[in-house]
């Protein structure tokens, strides 16, 4: 068992949570991931690494499905759940461009963003980071956000209640129309990935995202997590999950997310009925 060490809101929605985890500290790089098995008979949940501290693995979570849910509800700090496999996957493809720009309006994203500015500041570039919320009071304690982090960061909202008003593919498009920008990490909705690798064609801008598809054993195995890639197949878990955003096949990376969301509303519905 691995021992919850923390747990905090992050707003109405979002939470995180922190485990006792040295194996992952131990070989983890910015990128990779991490799979949690709450109980041994339940959901294997891929998640993205917020935070490393001593022996402990940070993680931002939505109280999205029924697992998520459970875990928020039903285990506390002190509690113990049965499984944190990782690190898993390969490192984000990190080096020196100058100025790069970290984008997220997710979870997933979010927590991407802190290893990544870390490693990118190391590394020489200037950092700039766009985190979209949905509303002032949606956005994330300090403490979990990148400002300490990078050189510029900027908040957008998509009522334009705290920084600025849209998301960060219309804040991107003006630094890229103003600066040399010369590669962009993002993490978050994939409907908004696929924007972004629109929305940057052409512009001279390198474009990674982290395609997060759904995952079984996440080594490769069971093939659930296949993307079609620069004309060929990949596996997020094995291969990314950090991937060119111009090489990806967007339209059947959606649809393949999609494939159990009807099970996945009645497993939900199930739990909170009990």
């Amino acid at each position: 068992m691995y021992k919850i060490t923390g747990k905090e809101d992050l707003n109405d929605q979002d939470y995180f949570i922190e485990v006792e985890a040295p194996h992952v500290v131990r070989h983890w790089r910015p990128g990779q991931f991490v799979i949690l098995l709450v109980s041994e008979r339940g959901e294997r949940i891929p998640m993205s690494v917020a935070t490393i501290e001593d022996s402990r693995v940070g993680m931002f979570i939505k109280k999205l499905g029924k697992t998520s849910i459970q875990l928020y509800k039903e285990y506390n700090v002190g509690d113990g759940i049965y499984a944190v496999a990782g690190p898993l996957g390969n490192p984000a493809p990190l080096t020196y461009y100058g100025t790069v720009v970290l984008a997220s309006d997710a979870v997933c994203g979010h927590a991407e963003q802190l290893g990544l500015a870390v490693e990118l500041s190391r590394l020489g570039n200037k950092v700039i980071s766009i985190q979209t919320f949905k509303s002032e009071n949606e956005v994330y304690p300090d403490k979990y956000l990148t400002k300490k982090l990078v050189d510029e960061h900027y908040i957008t909202t998509l009522d334009g209640s705290a920084g600025f008003k849209g998301h960060f593919i219309d804040l991107l498009r003006e630094l890229l129309a103003r600066r040399e920008v010369k590669a962009v990490y993002a993490g978050g909705a994939l409907p908004s990935l696929k924007k972004l690798a629109e929305a940057t064609v052409g512009k001279g801008v390198r474009v990674y995202t982290l395609v997060r598809q759904i995952m079984v054993d996440g080594t490769g195995m069971c093939g659930s997590c296949r993307v079609r890639y620069n004309g060929g197949i990949a596996y997020a878990c094995r291969d990314g999950p950090w991937f060119d955003a111009h090489l990806v096949d967007w339209d059947d990376v959606l649809r393949r997310d999609a494939r159990f969301k009807r099970v996945e509303k009645l497993a939900l519905e199930k739990y909170l009925a009990r």
